[in-house]
């Protein structure tokens, strides 16, 4: 039996524009060359693979069942080049192999699945690594080089290798489950809280270590999830600051209650976009830190931050 020769790429292309154009002659137009050599294309192909990939009894050529096998093989490898020549492309201007993108745990999740569903059309050869964070984590992601580009909620100090754009402003509002004592106190007076379990969402970061935000009372569960945070405020283990838009619609069905503090109340949380002074973005984060801006988004309880005058 004859060794089977090495397909080149175009014979693989050949061969797909056939199946899709449904003729010899109708690939030669799409591909613009005479049907001859399209014929010999694949004549030439057959030979290097040992096979009759179509049936040429008829008026018009039929894939045989070895050619339509062979066909997936044929746009899989074409495809693989034309990823390759794009991440090829790519490189030779300067976008990133993959951008590491850390995020606030607070940020609205349907704005940043519409930034990266925009930025895998956009870049699609460029690899992503999301990390989702709370209060000073983010930060820290991208002081360790962990990360490239940062969406941090921290409002403290920042350390002076990072560089700080604010992108928008949450509100955070205190609710409890409608069972939970505090929900039946209208308003709820000073120093009430502080004799009540408050579930305070934490991190595990240098920067943050030993410090308290929002927290008002004496007892408190600490959390690193804010899922968690959320499902255990909903079965009444507690109450805490949650961002309004996550929580808006349990307030409306009732599964949450707002409560109104005598001592506090909503406060801002403000959210900025972070990357390390001595590292220019790239094209792609660049592209990224433009889009994850919240001028445009505002369901509830969101404050876009006003542009530069």
């Amino acid at each position: 039996m004859p060794e089977i020769g090495e397909p080149t790429l175009d014979q693989l292309r050949v061969l797909a524009s056939i199946a899709d154009a449904g003729s010899f002659s109708a690939a030669a137009r799409k591909l613009r060359r005479a049907q001859s050599v399209i014929s010999y294309t694949m004549t030439n192909l057959e030979a290097v693979l040992g096979v009759a990939l179509f049936d040429r009894s008829g008026r018009t050529p039929v894939l045989t069942d070895a050619g339509g096998a062979l066909l997936a093989d044929a746009r899989r490898v074409a495809l693989r080049v034309d990823e390759l020549r794009a991440r090829a492309m790519a490189l030779r201007q300067g976008t990133e192999v993959e951008v590491a993108l850390a995020v606030d745990v607070m940020f609205p999740i349907p704005r940043l699945t519409t930034v990266l569903r925009d930025f895998a059309a956009a870049y699609p050869t460029v690899g992503l690594r999301l990390r989702m964070e709370a209060i000073g984590g983010v930060a820290q992601l991208v002081v360790d080089r962990t990360c490239s580009l940062g969406v941090c909620g921290w409002a403290g100090d920042l350390p002076d290798v990072l560089r700080r754009r604010a992108i928008g402003e949450l509100m955070l509002i205190p609710v409890a489950a409608p069972s939970h004592p505090l929900a039946a106190l209208d308003p709820v007076p000073s120093g009430a809280v502080r004799e009540h379990t408050q579930l305070v969402l934490s991190d595990a970061s240098r920067l943050t270590e030993g410090r308290d935000f929002g927290v008002l009372s004496l007892r408190t569960w600490r959390l690193g999830d804010l899922g968690a945070k959320h499902a255990l405020l909903v079965a009444g283990l507690g109450w805490g600051n949650m961002p309004g838009h996550l929580v808006a619609d349990d307030i409306r069905a009732g599964r949450l209650t707002r409560l109104k503090l005598a001592e506090a109340g909503d406060y801002v949380y403000p959210l900025s976009l972070v990357h390390r002074a001595d590292v220019q973005p790239g094209p792609a984060a660049t592209w990224l830190g433009e889009r994850l801006s919240l001028e445009h988004y505002q369901p509830d309880w969101i404050v876009p931050i006003e542009p530069a005058a």
